[in-house]
Formats: C-alpha cells, sequence, structure tokens
C-alpha cells in the first residue's frame, strides 16, 4: 500500500505526520474516496470538486492544484491496479493520499438498523469525522451483521454506515431524499440518472414492502441486500438490483 504526504511518496507503513496534527487530535479535516480499475480512477473530477466542497465548508485552507500533481504522482506510481485512492487534508496542514487494496465485502449484505442523528453543522460535508458511522457499523456487526442501516430516532431511514441505500418496492427503485439530510454520494447520483431510481422518504413501516434492496458506494458499486433485521428480502440480488447494476456499470465505463 502506498502513501503520500505533502508530495512525498513511500510505504503507507512507514508515512508519518506530527501528533500536535489536529486532523488526527480531533478529527478535523476532510477526505474523499473512489476506485480504481487498473488504475484508472473513475470520476476523479467530481470527486475533488466535492473534497473542493467540504474544504470550503470546514473552512480549511487546501491548495487543490498541488494535490491534483501529487495524486497524478500517486497514480504513476502505483501502476494499473485495482484499489481505492483516497485524498485527505488536514487542519494541521498535511495532504495525505493513500493508495490501498479494495475491502473485502460479502457478495450479499445483511444489515441491522442502528439509532442515529445527522450532524446539521456539517451537512453535506466528508469529513475526517466519521467515529459515529464506524461506530454503528460496529455495533451492527456485534449483533451479527454485515453492515449498518442508519435510521433516524423518528424512524426514517437514510443511508448505510458508509453507503447510500436504494430499496424496490412494486418494481420501482427508491432512494432516501437528501432533505433528510443523507450523504450526496456520487454513486447515488449516477444511480439516479442511469437506473431510474427516484427520491422517496422511507421509513422502517414503507420498507416492510420491498422486494429488494441494496447498499451504494464508490468501491462496493451495488451490494445485494438480504435481511435488513428481521425483515427477509425475497430477492438478492433481485432483477431490479441487477439492472441497476449494469446501468452504473456502464456508466463506470463510459467514464474510464
Amino acid at each position: 500500500m502506498l502513501a503520500s504526504v505533502d508530495g512525498a511518496i513511500g510505504p503507507a507503513d512507514q508515512a508519518r505526520i506530527p501528533v500536535t496534527d489536529e486532523g488526527l487530535l480531533r478529527g478535523d479535516g476532510g477526505f474523499d474516496a473512489l476506485r480504481l480499475y487498473g488504475g484508472r480512477p473513475c470520476a476523479l473530477a467530481a470527486h475533488l470538486e466535492r473534497f473542493a466542497r467540504t474544504c470550503a465548508g470546514l473552512r480549511l485552507t487546501v491548495d487543490h492544484e498541488t494535490l491534483k500533481r501529487e495524486i497524478e504522482a500517486m497514480l504513476d506510481a502505483a501502476g494499473p491496479v485495482d484499489g481505492v485512492l483516497r485524498f485527505y487534508a488536514t487542519r494541521g496542514g498535511r495532504r495525505l493520499i493513500l493508495i490501498e487494496p479494495l475491502p473485502h465485502r460479502p457478495a450479499i449484505a445483511r444489515l441491522a438498523t442502528v439509532r442515529f442523528a445527522p450532524n446539521r453543522v456539517t451537512d453535506g460535508l466528508k469529513t475526517l469525522s466519521y467515529a459515529a458511522n464506524m461506530l454503528a457499523l460496529r455495533l451492527a456487526q456485534e449483533q451479527g451483521y454485515d453492515d449498518a442501516l442508519l435510521v433516524t430516532p423518528h424512524g426514517r431511514v437514510l443511508e448505510g454506515a458508509t453507503s447510500s441505500f436504494f430499496w424496490v418496492r412494486e418494481g420501482v427503485l427508491r432512494t432516501p431524499p437528501l432533505e433528510d439530510r443523507i450523504f450526496e454520494s456520487i454513486t447515488r447520483t449516477l444511480l439516479i440518472e442511469h437506473a431510474g431510481a427516484v427520491e422517496e422518504p422511507t421509513t422502517l413501516d414503507t420498507l416492510q414492502g420491498a422486494e429488494e434492496a441494496f447498499l451504494a458506494s464508490s468501491v462496493r458499486e451495488v451490494q445485494p441486500v438480504a435481511k435488513i433485521d428481521d425483515l427477509q428480502l425475497a430477492a438478492a440480488p433481485g432483477p431490479v438490483t441487477l439492472r441497476a447494476h449494469a446501468a452504473l456499470r456502464e456508466a463506470i465505463q463510459r467514464a474510464l
């Protein structure tokens, strides 16, 4: 696994930042991540634009042109790999880039719902403060599930711990709306555009009528869901899920 710290490339386990950096001490910083296909980044420009919005929202000063050049150097150093590109900016002024292997995930996921209240002050920002999401994931795994489905205390279904959530009723692909303060995922946008998904407020009650469901993100693409708490879905993957994944892959190939 490779890492770059302010342009210096080397093994990730040898990369260093000062322990006084508030990106480490307070989770004060921003990041983004995307998938590499044979060393080619998918939708890099869109991810860089979102990263710039995150930094602006955090009032975080970053030399974005230098970061772009450092990403290009990292891609050259890594070669034609299938993996994940992550880049970060910390309050201490550090630019970090990682290229790492694709994470192992089950082909079909089982989800446990976890009560979650979005942080309004960082709404729409992809920050380093991911402890709540990681805790939700661990709480689900402690119950024997693969991932978490975040649900508000009032029963509104939001998203996965690190992914968007889609579900199917009466053959229609649906996803919770941005107005519910979920993250505006680039993969989510692609699925709405190319797979015909519609935004619809989702509750635990309406989810009882789900025929299919899946999680989606840049890294995992589409991951079918077989179970949500005690709700066993009829098909995993079902026909709508398979069509959505095919549409997403076509959009990715065009982008590459």
